[in-house]
């Protein structure tokens, strides 16, 4: 109906891929997105032989029971001070003027690349652990919990636990890796009294 319009392609199409649907979607920054959902074979990572375990923490984002520590970006720290401003000068437009429209749109723009900036650093992280371990021990937490501490509340949401634990639980399916969950209440931290391990 609208003919030929520029796109920025995310990735290319595989080859030998079979088509099931194409959803049109429009985010709260005005933007409008295709997605193009395929059936397809994903080829497997290659095998390692190497395990490995994940902690993670509000200082540092991971602890790898390798002993290499995954710093936390705090996105959302980083951008809430613009965030403030821009809020506040959106509470002092009259709702429904052309300049509250405008205001708005630079807070949605601005929660919008603290969003993608997350998630450019979660799968950046994921896929680097699924490609070098072939066993990937996490910690089974109730993360809906953890944020009901309004103390902890906004540092929990910021380093989204749940997202990564969920890409981390896919990436593995998809490139034949083993996700082990380990019990919430097991004592994974603990120092054995008898070996000291």
């Amino acid at each position: 109906k609208i003919g030929k319009v520029k796109i920025i392609k995310d990735r290319e199409l595989p080859n030998g891929y079979k088509l099931m649907s194409v959803t049109v979607s429009k985010d709260t920054t005005g933007k409008y997105f295709a997605s193009v959902l395929i059936e397809t074979e994903i080829p497997h990572f290659e095998k390692t032989g190497k395990q490995v375990g994940i902690d993670v923490g509000l200082k540092e984002f991971a602890t790898l029971s390798n002993g290499d520590v995954i710093a936390n970006p705090k996105w959302f720290r980083k951008n809430q001070a613009k965030l403030k401003k821009l809020q506040r000068r959106l509470s002092k437009k009259k709702k429904g003027s052309s300049r509250y429209k405008k205001n708005k749109l630079k807070v949605a723009r601005l929660h919008k690349k603290t969003a993608n900036q997350r998630d450019w650093f979660l799968h950046n992280v994921s896929t680097k652990i699924v490609k070098d371990f072939d066993i990937i021990s996490i910690e089974d937490l109730n993360v809906s919990g953890m944020i009901k501490n309004r103390k902890l509340s906004k540092s929990i949401a910021d380093v989204s636990f749940a997202k990564f634990f969920s890409m981390l639980d896919y990436k593995c399916k998809w490139y034949g890796k083993e996700i082990v969950k380990i019990p919430r209440f097991a004592p994974s931290s603990k120092t054995c009294s008898s070996c000291g391990n």
